[in-house]
């Protein structure tokens, strides 16, 4: 409520002694473009704009005015945020990071390994079942949002990651009862939780002084946008993320490009100042 109180405000102000009730779609255009002028965000100035919208509608509502001024009113497009991406090097830095010689060493690699290669979420990463895993096929079934499920191809190194895991550590826990079908465990034998993958990658984050602001969703976005700079197609993208819509996929040929420019301009001799 108060940020809608500043903005009629910032209505008030800019008209100056002009009343509200015969401002017209016009005086909006100038308003927008002066707060343009000034630096005023595309996401502030969207969120003014849907700030008087409501006020004209409340005020046609109570027929103080018969027409809307806002109605025509555009708001800015607001662009997505790219998602950050980790390049190979640093994938493989975290990973040699990661202490073999303590029991969740192993676990913590094939974690890692499997968010990476598979572009899995991280709520189906620690869902995954030894039932679902079909290693001599090349897949795994996960269960994605919605309750939907997918079949994700695994690479050699996601199978040599899971069966050292598996062989080395998880073989030779106790196991709570009603978690013995999970992949990925905790010390007590039980379903690891999404916070604990967090803390994994942060403290790996921290231990290499990655400056980068790295969740579990990172290795997913460095996979598509990997998977787009190889070429691949688009379509198998998209079923392999499992997203509903290609244009989600999308964002990551304007992530590819965007890091294409960014190399172009830090490495090529005419770019150089």
């Amino acid at each position: 409520m108060e940020a809608y109180l500043r903005d009629y405000d910032k209505l008030a102000e800019f008209m100056n002694e002009l009343s509200p009730l015969k401002v017209q779609l016009k005086n909006l255009h100038e308003m927008i473009r002066d707060l343009h002028e000034i630096g005023i965000s595309a996401r502030s100035q969207a969120r003014i704009i849907s700030g008087i919208r409501n006020f004209y509608y409340y005020l046609v509502l109570e027929e103080a005015i018969e027409e809307d001024p806002s109605e025509l009113l555009e708001s800015p497009k607001i662009g997505k945020k790219l998602p950050e991406v980790l390049d190979i090097h640093e994938i493989d830095a975290l990973m040699d990071a990661i202490d073999l010689s303590k029991p969740e060493g192993h676990r913590n690699r094939a974690i890692i390994e499997t968010l990476y290669s598979c572009g899995l979420r991280v709520s189906e990463l620690i869902n995954i079942q030894l039932t679902n895993i079909y290693f001599e096929e090349g897949f795994i079934r996960v269960i994605g949002k919605g309750n939907k499920e997918r079949l994700v191809p695994t690479s050699p190194s996601v199978k040599k990651e899971v069966e050292l895991y598996t062989n080395h550590v998880r073989n030779h826990m106790d196991i709570k009862p009603g978690n013995e079908d999970y992949l990925f465990l905790n010390r007590r034998g039980a379903k690891l939780t999404r916070v604990m993958i967090f803390t994994i990658i942060k403290d790996l984050c921290a231990k290499i002084g990655l400056k980068k602001n790295v969740s579990p969703h990172t290795f997913r976005h460095s996979f598509a946008t990997h998977l787009v700079e190889g070429g691949a197609n688009l379509r198998a993208i998209q079923e392999m993320l499992g997203h509903e819509s290609i244009s989600t996929t999308e964002i990551y040929t304007h992530l590819s490009n965007d890091l294409l420019r960014e190399s172009i301009l830090s490495h090529h001799p005419r770019a150089k100042s």
